[in-house]
């Protein structure tokens, strides 16, 4: 399989290519040249593989041409150690679990995918690969455990100072090793525009190797359908589905999630229609309301994952859908929801249904609730553990009413170590030459 720009101005490039590069030299994201879709038959049985055997039927539609197939199913295997079960909160809503891996966050899935993937690739080479990631929360943690120890790799993970919640921040601060915090003086736009900077920058990448694991790299994003495939199957084992549609409602701020989504969507998976829950960051949200897009500053709010004032992958919906307004519209609708929005929605799903949402699920739950007929059957993804905003969550529903997992308490009894950095990128160059050569 190659793989082409987004922008179209490079000659396309193979897989390992892509996942190294992590950001095509025209500034574009990465797309497979062809999307294989399944046999409608594939869906009829679907509840009787486990989410790893759907993983791996998912994956060598994405990677089969590239790997054998007892590599692709060692790296999904390895990857897909713990489960994303669907939960039912209300007659017509679920809810999709995907805190329920290392760093308790969805991006735990594509984390471990690419960092596997990557290092299979890297038994060819004997130079240091460096990582560069932008969190706006949960990706930082899940890409610095992803790869921790991992022989070869460095990763540098920048964040907004004072913008993730503390838990979020004791998961990739106080790990150490091979992994660098950088703290930057600024939002997370300003973290990923100096990570792109980098990749553009042809006199630090003749001397550095360096790659992304953001959602903008290919190897971290397109994982993520496994779950929407192993969703659809539990909805199916529990008899969910019969005579009804599914809409599937996606918190989203850089839009990888999303997009992985609707890639599925295209590779046959059976979804009638996909939602676009914001918080205060609304950039697409307005698009679909208005057919322009308008990218600006990130806002903070309380669900600080979805704090993305241009978010990358929407580059990747438009190029999915041919840049046609129509039919983007046509298969998605957007939600926005203000933090007192929110902190309601949290307040009132937990004391009429008993279920804990994060401030990002919450998003997802509410825009369900507006947009359901009674033919369809809703899922929202619960993105991450509420214990990782504790401060919020209590805040809503009362102290101490919300038990702290054990892999979360352990890491806030670590050390914080953090290289605290302004949002310049000629200091940040100089840094990684200077730490790397």
């Amino acid at each position: 399989m190659r793989y082409y720009s987004t922008n179209r101005n490079t000659p396309p490039v193979t897989l390992k290519e892509a996942v190294i590069k992590g950001l095509a030299a025209d500034r574009g994201l990465f797309m497979p040249e062809r999307i294989h879709k399944f046999d409608p038959f594939f869906f009829k049985n679907i509840q009787n593989l486990t989410f790893q055997e759907i993983g791996f039927e998912v994956a060598k539609k994405f990677f089969g041409e590239d790997l054998n197939e007892p590599v692709l199913a060692k790296i999904v295997n390895d990857t897909l150690q713990f489960d994303c079960p669907v939960v039912k909160v209300t007659d017509k809503i679920w809810s999709l679990e995907l805190f329920h891996g290392p760093t308790l966050a969805f991006k735990d899935v594509g984390a471990r995918f690419m960092a596997r993937l990557l290092n299979h690739f890297l038994g060819e080479n004997d130079r240091q690969v460096n990582v560069l990631v932008a969190t706006s929360g949960d990706t930082g943690s899940a890409v610095a455990n992803g790869f921790l120890g991992v022989e070869g790799i460095h990763v540098f993970v920048l964040y907004p100072k004072g913008k993730v919640s503390e838990m979020q921040e004791r998961q990739f601060t106080t790990l150490g090793r091979n992994i660098t915090a950088i703290e930057v003086e600024g939002t997370f736009d300003d973290c990923q525009r100096l990570v792109k900077s980098a990749f553009m920058d042809n006199d630090l990448t003749r001397r550095l190797i360096l790659t992304s694991a953001n959602s903008i790299n290919v190897a971290r994003f397109l994982p993520q359908a496994f779950y929407y495939f192993n969703a659809f199957a539990r909805l199916q084992e529990a008899g969910a589905l019969e005579g009804r549609q599914l809409v599937v409602s996606v918190p989203s701020g850089n839009f990888g999630n999303l997009t992985a989504g609707l890639v599925a969507h295209k590779m046959g998976l059976p979804v009638a229609h996909f939602l676009a829950a914001n918080n205060a960051n609304d950039v697409v949200y307005q698009y679909l309301n208005t057919g322009d897009y308008k990218p600006g500053n990130s806002v903070e709010t309380i669900a600080n994952a979805m704090d993305v004032g241009d978010p990358s992958n929407f580059a990747r919906i438009l190029d999915l859908y041919g840049h046609s307004y129509n039919a983007i519209s046509s298969i998605l609708t957007g939600f926005t929801y203000p933090d007192h929005e929110i902190r309601a929605i949290l307040s009132t799903v937990y004391e009429k249904t008993g279920y804990l949402c994060d401030p990002h699920g919450a998003c997802g739950y509410q825009a369900l609730d507006e947009y359901l007929s009674g033919s369809e059957v809703g899922v929202f993804l619960e993105t991450a553990h509420p214990a990782k905003f504790l401060d919020t969550v209590e805040g809503v529903i009362g102290k101490g009413r919300i038990e702290i997992p054990d892999k979360l308490a352990a890491f806030m009894k670590g050390r914080k170590q953090a290289v605290p950095m302004r949002n310049d990128y000629e200091g940040f160059r100089d840094f990684l030459f200077e730490i790397r050569t």
